[in-house]
């Protein structure tokens, strides 16, 4: 078993205040194994999750006005904030308990982790020497982990005032915490724009490895698609991937008066040109929506489809390579999830390749997208 102790600057590195649009990101060339099989998943799964529990675990002792100097907010929703962190710390328990189920084959990261204080202990008390196997990952990745605890924390310190995919307001709304362990599910936003146009080569490349995703469209991006281009072009675009909407135009849906229309007419539209793709499946842009509008959604038969692994693609913030590494680091972290690429940038030609690569023999699976959200 190669030891485990961890870096002694934790607790300074804290002290540090990262720019609220700063985003994180994690060379994985730093991490000394491929993920080759199941259990060498599962080892770099433990790490991910001990590190993050480690800056969770140090988060708490911040104040009110220390989470508002790290955050940059001058008003922040501390009930929010705590159930978050309630919410994250079940997931890396249930997270680490299917990852310590391969430490028979391999013990690295493996510690007697029976329930919640003893993960808090571990996470405490986790640290990598300077002479450990894994030490050029260490300070990568509690980096990553700070920055990623502030991404999180800062959208639960505004929540529900401005609403995102960091909670969910009911049973409607599915964001991929019901995939079973290993499985994740891919969907591209933005994918009905003209220009550029990358979801020609999405759904053929997706074909050609025999995998499918959720393509989430504008109304008003499918209508301009179908005045240059005919139904049956359309249809072989989408062919055996599936279709949802985001609504008529990209804007927030909490404050539009026109929100509802926006999702029926999309719906309509969609549901009409593409019946054998579509999907009952709202993804709201930025993932801005209402907190009353179950009623709305019941009514329609739509689902709420949020995400938990965000590339961090959108209007160009990382590129290709980078996106790709932040998602595997991601989906080693909570093991399963919906991942939301976004179509109209082209760093995802390179990243979903690169993920697809890094993961091909990591024991992971793909939902199928007929069977999302069921």
């Amino acid at each position: 078993m190669r030891s485990a102790f961890f870096l002694s600057i934790w607790l300074l590195s804290f002290g540090a205040l990262a720019a609220p649009s700063d985003v994180a990101t994690l060379d994985r060339s730093t991490w000394p194994e491929q993920l080759s099989n199941p259990t060498l998943f599962d080892v770099a799964s433990r790490a991910e999750i001990l590190t993050f529990a480690r800056a969770l675990l140090v988060s708490e002792a911040w104040d009110e006005d220390s989470l508002k100097q790290r955050l940059g907010l001058r008003i922040i929703n501390m009930a929010s904030i705590d159930a978050v962190r309630q919410r994250l710390w079940q997931q890396l328990l249930a997270n680490y308990n299917f990852a310590q189920q391969s430490c028979d084959q391999d013990a690295s990261f493996c510690f007697l982790v029976e329930d919640m204080d003893t993960l808090r202990e571990q996470a405490g008390k986790f640290q990598l020497g300077d002479d450990s196997y894994y030490a050029r990952w260490a300070e990568p990745s509690r980096a990553f982990h700070e920055q990623y605890l502030d991404e999180l924390l800062r959208k639960a310190a505004l929540f529900p005032q401005t609403t995102s995919e960091i909670e969910r307001f009911g049973d409607y709304e599915r964001n991929g915490d019901e995939l079973n362990d290993r499985l994740f599910l891919l969907t591209f936003d933005s994918a009905a724009n003209l220009a550029p146009d990358n979801t020609p080569w999405l759904t053929e490349y997706l074909r050609k490895s025999n995998m499918n995703g959720t393509f989430f469209v504008l109304g008003s991006e499918v209508q301009s698609r179908l005045e240059q281009r005919s139904v049956a072009n359309l249809q072989a675009l989408y062919s055996q991937q599936c279709v949802g909407v985001q609504g008529w135009e990209y804007r927030s849906h909490s404050h539009w008066q026109d929100w509802q229309d926006s999702i029926e007419r999309s719906v309509e539209l969609v549901k009409g040109k593409l019946p054998e793709n579509y999907v009952p499946l709202f993804r709201p842009p930025y993932g801005q929506r209402r907190a009353d509008a179950q009623p709305f959604f019941n009514a329609q038969g739509l689902q709420v489809a949020l995400w938990d692994i965000d590339p961090q693609d959108g209007a160009g913030k990382l590129k290709g390579e980078q996106s790709g590494q932040r998602v595997l680091t991601l989906m080693l972290l909570w093991r399963h999830g919906v991942i939301n690429f976004n179509a109209r940038q082209d760093a995802v030609k390179t990243a979903l390749p690169w993920l697809l690569t890094q993961t091909a023999q990591s024991g992971i699976g793909w939902e199928d997208c007929q069977d999302a959200f069921r």
